[in-house]
């Protein structure tokens, strides 16, 4: 009889904060500059230059371990952490070991059956991150880019609590959700401002004790984590089942290649030469800076889901897809606050803008068009003075560029003609034109007018709304038949 095994699994995941300048100095931490632009002797490890807080990024990691329900460390201190690496400037990190900001949390998931679970959270500290290598295949060189060293980082590590890829995903997308919520981070995994390792390790089932885990570093997609937690699961169990031993190592994982190789042998803490950072004073959190913390929280998705199912007639599906990310939810609300129906607004965001978001591969935070024109899109097609296919080619201007709708209407002669004469001498044309629909119709097929509304809508060159041409048509034909 085959043992069953059981996966044990706990998450080290890394969040760039979204401050303006960096944790130990006033470089800009903006996303994509020129290699080594965003760097000054500090955060570049220019010998005699020091290190002065960013009490932005504190403020920040506070507010994610109060909304991940942790103890405030009331004193906190820096470590350096000594190792040696090209990115590494300082051949140390600025980080903590001993005294975190942040312990004893614990995140709320929901699995996909409906199952709810707790994920505990060791701690969050603060760091400052690395620079980044960029290797040169066609050269074979590799060259560094500092503009990312100094960046401010929160890690938080949680207990081994998961035992699956579903429960992995779930908490990483309840912890990118809070935090995007908050304003701290905009957790693109793709640019690596939220990345995850995963320590994995299995045993037999029923067995209290833990297996020998590996760890897989900055793995920075969800399909990417999953698929390496599916193999890595695959690769102990085979090495078990053979007889042979699991190695404590860090893996890299190949997501191209479907597969994970070793990178070095896993160090512990003394490999390290902590030893308190003597260059930072520490850190004293008083009631009131925590107190002024909590009074800035934002209304976060639960709460937001609840409200809106009291206070806008949309369904639930339609709260889910835009409380998923804070910036459609922001759109959603100042739209209406300008006057805009809900549901409209609501189809608009989960039909033209979704499409929009998934054709240009834009995210959420990245949108950048006005709710105010939005809205003027929505009215000029309630009033009828644009057409449905209009409206779409206005918004997807406003989508791109944040254009004016109604300058750009009538910049571009969009408007729906108004002169019903024209219209009506349009639509006699049409029925002059398509006997054999105008033959269907009195013999009681009534869907026959729709076949000439095509021809009416590419007379007048899309401007004119369908529904007024058909019942126009509608009116002449019952005219004919009487």
């Amino acid at each position: 009889m085959s043992k069953e095994y059981e996966v044990v699994i706990g998450l080290e995941v890394h969040v760039e904060l979204n401050t303006k300048t960096k944790i130990f100095c006033g470089c800009s931490t903006a996303f994509g500059g020129a290699p080594n632009t965003h760097v000054c002797p500090v955060c570049s490890g220019m010998p005699g230059s020091l290190p002065v807080l960013n009490k932005e990024v504190v403020n920040k990691a506070i507010a994610v371990g109060l909304a991940t329900n942790c103890d405030i460390t009331r004193n906190s201190k820096f470590d350096r952490k000594n190792y040696f690496y090209p990115d590494n400037p300082q051949n140390y990190q600025i980080s903590q070991l001993y005294y975190p900001i942040c312990r004893n949390g614990r995140v709320e998931i929901e699995l996909p059956d409906g199952t709810v679970k707790d994920v505990r959270i060791h701690e969050i500290h603060m760091e400052e991150d690395a620079g980044k290598l960029v290797h040169d295949s066609f050269t074979d060189e590799t060259y560094v880019d500092f503009n990312r060293s100094g960046v401010p980082l929160i890690e938080i590590v949680s207990e081994p609590d998961m035992r699956s890829a579903d429960e992995v995903i779930a908490y990483l997308e309840k912890l990118r959700e809070t935090i995007q919520y908050l304003g701290a981070s905009d957790c693109k995994l793709n640019e690596g401002s939220m990345r995850a390792d995963v320590n994995l390790s299995i045993r037999e089932k029923g067995s209290e004790e833990f297996g020998t885990r590996t760890e897989s570093k900055n793995l920075n997609s969800f399909r990417a984590i999953r698929n390496c937690i599916e193999n890595e699961i695959a690769r102990q169990i085979d090495l078990i089942e053979s007889g042979d031993n699991v190695v404590q190592e860090t893996r890299r994982w190949d997501d191209n290649k479907g597969y994970s190789y070793p990178m070095r042998s896993k160090e512990d803490a003394q490999d390290y030469r902590y030893f308190p950072d003597p260059d930072l004073v520490p850190i004293v959190v008083s009631d009131e800076w925590i107190d002024e913390i909590k009074k800035a929280e934002p209304e976060f998705r639960a709460a937001k889901k609840e409200r809106y199912k009291e206070e806008y007639n949309i369904p639930d599906y339609d709260i889910e897809q835009i409380t998923a990310e804070k910036r459609m939810a922001d759109i959603f609300e100042e739209a209406i606050a300008l006057g805009a129906d809900p549901k409209k607004v609501s189809n608009w965001l989960m039909g033209e803008t979704m499409r929009l978001m998934k054709e240009h591969s834009i995210d959420a935070s990245d949108l950048s068009f006005s709710p105010a024109n939005l809205v003027k899109v929505i009215k000029l097609n309630e009033s009828k003075e644009i057409n449905n296919a209009v409206a779409k080619e206005v918004f997807e201007k406003v989508f791109s560029e944040n254009i004016d709708p109604e300058v750009y209407v009538k910049e571009n002669d969009l408007s729906t003609k108004a002169d019903s004469g024209e219209l009506l001498a349009v639509v006699k044309k049409a029925i002059e034109a398509n006997p054999k629909a105008v033959e269907d119709y009195k013999a009681g097929k009534k869907k026959a007018a729709g076949a000439m509304v095509g021809f009416v809508m590419k007379e007048m060159k899309g401007k004119c709304d369908p529904a007024t041409a058909n019942s126009m048509i509608t009116e002449e034909l019952d005219k004919m038949c009487n």
